[in-house]
Order: C-alpha cells, then sequence, then structure tokens
C-alpha cells in the first residue's frame, strides 16, 4: 500500500470569515506556526490590519476580500490567495453570522441567507479548492460546525438548520474523499464569546435567554473563547499523515463546585 508523505512545512492556509471571532484567532495560531495564512471576510479593512500585525510578527499573511455567498467572490478569492502565497495546503470555512428567530417566524430571505453563508458558503470553497488538493494528494479542509447541529436551540431556527446541514456535509465529504489524501474534519464549538450575535438588542435576546435556561442550555455561565477554538483548529490539521480527527467537539468546563463544609470543620 502506498505510504503517506509528510506534509510539508509550509502549508498555505484559506480562511473564510477571517475578519473577527475563530476566523482571526486562528490566522493567528497557524502564522505562528510558519504557516502562510490568506484572510478572507467582506470587512477587508479588518482583515487588512490582522494580516499587518502577522507580518510585523515576522509571519506570512495576506487579506483579500471574500463573500462566501457570491460564486465569483469566492474564485477571485481563491485565485489570488494561491497566486500569492501558492497552493492551498489548509482551508478553514468559519464565515458565519447569527439572526435570531423562531423557525416558522424568520422571514424565508433571512432564513435562506443563514443557509446560504453557513452552507452554501463552505461548499463553494470546496468546488473551488478540492480539485486542487486532489491533484496533489493531500489538504485539510476543516468545516467551523456547531454543537447546535444535534443540539438545536430555540429561537435560532435558521442557524440551527444550517449548521446541521453543514456537518452533514462534512461527513458525506468525509466518505467521498476517503482514500484521496484529503481530510475533511468538523471542528464544534460550544458556547464561544465571538462577536457573532452580539448586536441584538436586549429586546431580542431576552427572550432566547429564557428558552435556553427553560430547555437547560443554560447549565453554567462559563464561555470558550476564540483562542481555544484555534487551539482545536491546530489539533486537526497538525496530525499527522494517516490520523484523521474527524470530529472535535470543544466546550467550556464547568466552573468549580462550592466544597461542602461539614459541622467538624465549620
Amino acid at each position: 500500500m502506498p505510504r503517506f508523505e509528510p506534509n510539508p512545512v509550509r502549508r498555505p492556509a484559506l480562511i473564510s470569515g477571517a475578519s473577527s471571532g475563530i476566523g482571526e484567532a486562528t490566522a493567528y495560531a497557524l502564522a505562528e506556526l510558519g504557516h502562510p495564512v490568506v484572510l478572507g471576510a467582506r470587512r477587508l479593512e479588518k482583515t487588512e490590519a490582522i494580516a499587518e500585525k502577522i507580518r510585523s510578527n515576522g509571519g506570512e499573511a495576506f487579506a483579500h476580500f471574500l463573500d462566501v455567498t457570491d460564486d465569483d467572490s469566492v474564485d477571485a478569492f481563491v485565485t489570488a490567495a494561491e497566486n500569492a502565497l501558492g497552493p492551498t495546503e489548509i482551508v478553514v470555512s468559519g464565515a458565519g453570522d447569527l439572526e435570531f428567530g423562531a423557525a416558522d417566524e424568520i422571514d424565508p430571505v433571512r432564513f435562506a441567507n443563514q443557509v446560504d453563508v453557513h452552507l452554501v458558503g463552505p461548499q463553494r470553497l470546496a468546488h473551488r479548492v478540492l480539485p486542487g488538493m486532489r491533484e496533489r494528494r493531500r489538504g485539510d479542509f476543516v468545516l467551523i460546525g456547531s454543537d447546535c447541529a444535534d443540539r438545536p436551540r430555540p429561537l435560532m431556527g435558521a442557524y440551527d438548520a444550517a449548521k446541521a446541514g453543514l456537518e452533514a456535509m462534512g461527513r458525506q465529504m468525509r466518505m467521498e474523499l476517503e482514500g484521496s489524501g484529503i481530510r475533511a474534519s468538523v471542528v464544534r464549538p460550544g458556547p464561544t464569546l465571538t462577536g457573532m450575535g452580539m448586536d441584538t438588542t436586549p429586546e431580542v435576546i431576552a427572550p432566547v435567554a429564557k428558552m435556553w435556561t427553560t430547555w437547560g442550555f443554560a447549565r453554567h455561565g462559563y464561555f470558550l473563547r476564540a483562542s481555544d477554538m484555534a487551539g482545536a483548529v491546530v489539533a486537526v490539521v497538525n496530525a499527522p499523515r494517516g490520523v484523521h480527527l474527524v470530529l472535535v467537539e470543544v466546550q467550556p468546563e464547568a466552573p468549580l463546585k462550592a466544597l461542602e463544609v461539614t459541622e467538624e470543620e465549620s
């Protein structure tokens, strides 16, 4: 049987949703390992500032506008990235936003947009990048999923549905890519502090919090940091050839319980 060749030391990485949150943290983490990173997002000024910071620290970084809901934008992003830094070795698909609303009440256009961003967007990236990875017989395609995929939360109808579809696509890709040298993986965050969904109003978020508590989704107030999730991505792509971390779920550790004081100790 053919043996796996080790991954190159220098692995150009494309990151969608790189202007903040998990995408930004992942760009820093991969750059610190010596990998060139290409930051894609609609907020180009923010990604350019992040890229400049990485370069000032000795890393390789390139920023380019990316709208994952647009075929031409995805093609232009990948073409510019590979012209600048070479063939893609790693893709981290993390672009996304969050709109709250009941599944039946959210406007269908907004619902469809969430599916386009979170599900069709990653498929566009795969469609554009994977042919090159197939030729080289190696690569990592990492999808940023969500624990909402198998534990949906109320009043997140569009996001839940899109993430469930995304993780299903990831499982399908794993089967279809078996033996190609390409590892399709899902990194599944639990509650994480990012900018996503933070621009909503108290009138919107109050019933969300109440329903989450009612259905047992707010056991404690601890949240993951974006850097925690970046560490999970690094673990996936740094796995040696022949090892495939298929699904990595990361949850915040609960706060320590108070020690019970006995009468003798009191």
